[in-house]
């Protein structure tokens, strides 16, 4: 108890914050949307990246971000800062590997396209998943490694920092990264939701990724991954990371429900101080300093330069 205890202090201050991994199209936020993304801005969130892992979903991430910086448009032209709510929103386009059957090599091409045409901030989310028996199968799992590499080379090509999504592959993923001419320290790049081991921790800082935090780092019985980002941060310090939320996935402790209604542990943006509050209490850290680091880890990581706001 005395961990949520201490966490609850961080909604005393709002401090700014980028959400560098969502799912905000998701259709489960569609009856609330708006309200969603103005409590997001009141709990401090500023940013916010909609992530891609199916083709067929890349159009209706594109109108969510329409619909959230139509918004944010809207409210700057108000005379009454309390109806402000300036969140802006960003694209990054992927591939997911758990999602493999799904793709075709037509979808490859069209990414790529659409990355010409459009231009996301991000390639991903992209990687290895043998998380069920179905993935480890020689010709799915050696699909998924055809894609992953086919999707570095369209960030390499067009300058483009990804998102790695690996699960219960990480010792594969790394020696793909390693044999690959993409080069994270030069374009930027994310270990989403890591969920790896200290040597693992270690392993995709040292080739230039920041380890993606989420709402799992609230548990305190997810020893294995707390452990993995301490020792990351001894090694590397607090650079290393970044937050995020990948609502409505990875709901934090404290926010999780126990009623039967739709929403039942949905996750959303705004619960994105908890991750801080978390990780502020973990690594003894102020949260007003571990906030803005975790802000100019975001800007390095996915290589923009978003004013700290003040």
């Amino acid at each position: 108890m005395a961990e949520r205890t201490n966490a609850r202090e961080v909604l005393k201050n709002v401090y700014p914050l980028i959400d560098t991994h969502t799912h905000f199209d998701a259709p489960v936020f569609d009856n609330d949307r708006r309200q969603q993304v103005e409590q997001a801005y009141s709990q401090g969130i500023r940013h916010l990246v909609l992530v891609g892992y199916l083709y067929q979903y890349f159009d209706r991430m594109y109108d969510t971000q329409d619909f959230i910086n139509k918004m944010s448009q809207s409210s700057v032209t108000k005379a009454n800062n309390q109806d402000k709510c300036n969140v802006t929103a960003h694209i990054a386009l992927g591939l997911h590997p758990f999602y493999i059957k799904q793709h075709t090599d037509d979808h490859v091409i069209q990414l790529e396209q659409m990355v010409i045409e459009q231009r996301p901030l991000a390639i991903g989310e992209i990687g290895l998943d043998t998380f069920t028996d179905a993935m480890k199968q020689p010709d799915v799992f050696a699909k998924q490694k055809r894609f992953f590499a086919a999707q570095l080379d369209i960030a390499v090509a067009h300058n483009l920092p990804v998102m790695l999504h690996i699960r219960k592959a990480h010792a594969e993923a790394l020696a793909i990264l390693k044999a690959h001419k993409y080069d994270a320290h030069k374009l930027g790049g994310i270990a989403h939701s890591f969920s790896g081991g200290e040597q693992e921790a270690k392993a995709f800082v040292k080739l230039g990724f920041k380890l993606g935090v989420t709402g799992q780092i609230t548990n305190p019985n997810a020893k294995k991954l707390r452990r993995a980002i301490q020792v990351a941060v001894e090694s590397h310090g607090i650079k290393c990371l970044v937050i995020e939320t990948d609502c409505p996935d990875m709901t934090p402790t404290m926010c999780q429900t126990s009623d039967d209604t739709h929403s039942h542990d949905r996750n959303i943006p705004a619960n994105l101080p908890w991750v801080l509050a978390s990780l502020s209490e973990l690594l003894e850290i102020p949260h007003d300093k571990l906030a803005k680091q975790l802000w100019q880890n975001s800007c390095d990581a996915l290589k923009v330069d978003w004013a700290y706001p003040t």
